[in-house]
């Protein structure tokens, strides 16, 4: 599963094996990693490397990360700080905690 951000034409794969979403930008890969417990999806790591810092990556990979919870009917566990502030500054996320 892939999805195209049309800002920076942004390809983020689900890597099921690694348990995460990632991107590969100029040979860094930016991601954000979980773990299922039970029916929830714990983000546990968002990782953007300082090279690819302020482009609004990790911001991107969590939208896509909640977005998957979303559609796989879970609910989420921000166990990553990144995450639990994205959630609070985009409150229609709010109904996946």
């Amino acid at each position: 599963m892939s999805e195209q951000n049309s800002k920076m034409d942004l390809e983020i794969i689900h890597n099921k094996a690694a348990k995460r979403f990632e991107t590969s930008i100029d040979n860094h890969i930016g991601y954000i990693s979980y773990q299922e417990r039970d029916d929830k999806l714990v983000y546990d790591h968002t990782i953007v490397p300082q090279e690819l810092g302020g482009r609004g990556i990790g911001s991107a990979l969590v939208k896509h990360a909640l977005n998957y919870a979303r559609e796989q009917n879970k609910k989420v566990i921000p166990q990553c700080s990144f995450v639990s502030s994205y959630i609070s500054k985009h409150p229609d996320y709010q109904d996946l905690i």
